[in-house]
């Protein structure tokens, strides 16, 4: 059980890096963008928007694969299953369940779901964020 738990604390300081780079940057640099850009307020406004979620989206995507990578090595789903689609279910909390792990490493299914979650979160705060200050140039 121990094991299970330093897994999922690994893998999710791992994703919470990715996440805390792909926000800093995002926050700085998607309202100098929208500052600096000379077309209609609207146009601006939903440029950057649709921007700002796609370059979240990525970021979700990549932490997607880190799970993926980490039930790979260690062999934590069943070898039926497609890594990337298991790990999918478990961050997006979606769950299936036609995919359970295997018994040594059941742990990781719910700290996979809890670190989406969070980081699902922290997205929708820092796209409020973003909305907030590329309307505050506007």
């Amino acid at each position: 059980m121990l094991l299970q738990l330093l897994v999922g604390i690994v893998t999710s300081a791992i994703c919470i890096v990715i996440h805390a780079t792909v926000m800093t940057i995002v926050v700085r640099v998607a309202p100098r963008v929208a500052a600096r850009t000379a077309s209609p307020p609207a146009l601006m406004l939903t440029t950057t928007m649709v921007a700002t979620v796609g370059v979240l989206m990525l970021a979700h995507m990549l932490e997607v694969a880190v799970w993926a990578g980490t039930y790979t090595v260690i062999g934590a789903a069943p070898v039926e299953a497609d890594a990337l689609y298991f790990a999918f279910v478990n961050y997006t909390t979606l769950g299936y369940g036609d995919v359970v792990p295997v018994e040594r490493w059941r742990l990781l299914g719910p700290a996979t779901a809890m670190c989406g979650v969070l980081l699902f979160g922290w997205s929708t705060a820092v796209i409020f964020e973003v909305l907030r200050k590329v309307l505050a140039y506007s």
